[in-house]
């Protein structure tokens, strides 16, 4: 039984990035596509599909994106909100990562978004994980 799936999937992400893979499949889930989608949006991957196997369970298939010259994309990737602990910030006090230069993905009572569109919509929420 997997306890905290949103870190699996960030997980996946993180070791098929080290291993140089071009995609990682993992168990799909909506929260999941929906964080894929502020992925590729983002430009951190190329892109998701959700793929219906014959199993009882979707696959979501994560394409990995690299430079010209094979330099990675996603130079880090960390979960913050783990189900031990909840972080939530409020609209004053959504986090900056890297000064900007990367991306943290608030769960806000609007849907899964990036830290610039809480602030830009003046919602709080859960921090669910850092990218940069």
């Amino acid at each position: 039984m997997m306890t905290d799936p949103i870190s699996d999937m960030l997980t996946r992400i993180r070791n098929a990035n080290a291993a140089m893979k071009d995609d990682v499949t993992m168990p799909s889930s909506k929260q999941k596509v929906a964080l894929a989608e502020i992925l590729k949006r983002e430009g951190y991957i190329s892109d998701f599909q959700v793929v219906d196997n014959a199993g009882p369970v979707k696959q979501l298939k994560v394409g990995l994106k690299y430079s010209d010259d094979r330099q990675r994309t996603i130079s880090g990737i960390k979960r913050v909100s783990t189900p031990g602990l909840r972080v939530y910030r409020a609209a004053t006090e959504v986090p900056r990562v890297l000064g900007g230069l990367g991306v943290a993905v608030l769960s806000t009572s609007q849907g899964l978004m990036t830290d610039r569109e809480a602030r830009q919509r003046n919602v709080g929420g859960e921090v669910m994980c850092f990218v940069w």
